[in-house]
């Protein structure tokens, strides 16, 4: 009887501390715990960009071209003088890609130094043929000897300083600058060619950074970065020849070069090809978060 009722106990006691058991908390797994990123400017990148260029010469003094009766710029019989105002618009529309490489001292905010290359198309033919003649000309266009009308793509290679404030970044930038097209070089003693210019580039910036996984992001990249940007270029002309050259009625090219085309200067005219930029663009960086 008594080993019944100690096995009897013993059970009760045993369903009771099962009971008891069952109510206490359970002890759950601690919390991963997962760093959120901090966002750094390193990496490549590429993208393109658009916007506007003017003039920003400041040289508006006329350029003036005297042709004699030998020329094929005139009528037969006729000298005549042909001027430029240069003080008129040379703007238009810029656009193009630019591809580049940050490094930034410490993630968040800090320090970024990098370098950028890029690749523009102008249109700044607007006012190209823009002229007065003293008399009738023998041609139908007449094309301006100086300024940037003559040009139709440029490019820099430019290094970059700046601080980042986490995702938004001010910077200022320069180096080298080139561009040719267009008008071609006509001058007094040398025949036509191409007309490369070498030269500077200087100017800053503001750039942000867009979320991941923004409307922006085609090409699922770590980031978009969203710009906008002044650029001063200045491209050297060196010792060019001022001369001019033209369409005639039957749409023949009517060069400086013909015999006995003089300058009415009576010597050589350099002017600088100098404008301004101002264009926004995207870039998507590949690399660093």
């Amino acid at each position: 009887m008594f080993k019944t009722l100690f096995l009897a106990s013993t059970a009760a006691a045993l369903l009771v501390g099962a009971a008891s058991a069952a109510d206490l908390p359970r002890r759950a797994a601690p919390p991963v715990f997962v760093p959120v990123p901090v966002f750094t400017w390193t990496g490549f990148y590429a993208g393109f960009n658009a916007g506007y260029g003017f003039d920003a010469s400041s040289n508006s003094a006329p350029t003036v071209i005297g042709v004699n009766s030998a020329s094929t710029l005139v009528r037969p019989g006729t000298t005549q003088a042909i001027a430029f105002g240069n003080g008129r618009s040379n703007d238009g529309f810029v656009g193009g890609g630019q591809i580049g490489y940050n490094y930034q001292f410490t993630p968040g905010s800090g320090v970024v130094v990098g370098v950028e290359a890029d690749a523009q198309y102008v249109d700044f033919g607007r006012e190209r043929n823009r002229f007065s003649a003293t008399g009738p000309l023998a041609a139908q266009q007449v094309f301006n000897p100086a300024g940037v009308s003559s040009l139709d793509y440029f490019g820099t290679v430019r290094g970059r300083l700046g601080y980042a404030f986490d995702r938004t970044l001010v910077y200022g930038t320069g180096g080298f600058a080139y561009g040719s097209g267009g008008g071609r070089e006509f001058g007094l003693n040398s025949g036509s060619r191409d007309s490369f210019q070498t030269g500077w580039a200087a100017g800053g910036g503001i750039e942000y950074a867009l979320p991941t996984d923004s409307f922006f992001n085609f090409f699922k990249s770590s980031a978009v970065t969203f710009k906008v940007e002044g650029l001063y270029v200045n491209l050297e002309q060196n010792n060019r020849n001022a001369g001019a050259f033209a369409v005639n009625n039957a749409g023949a090219t009517i060069f400086t070069n013909s015999p006995g085309v003089v300058l009415a200067s009576g010597g050589r005219q350099v002017r600088d090809t100098e404008f301004a930029v101002v264009r926004a663009g995207l870039n998507y960086k590949f690399g660093s978060y």
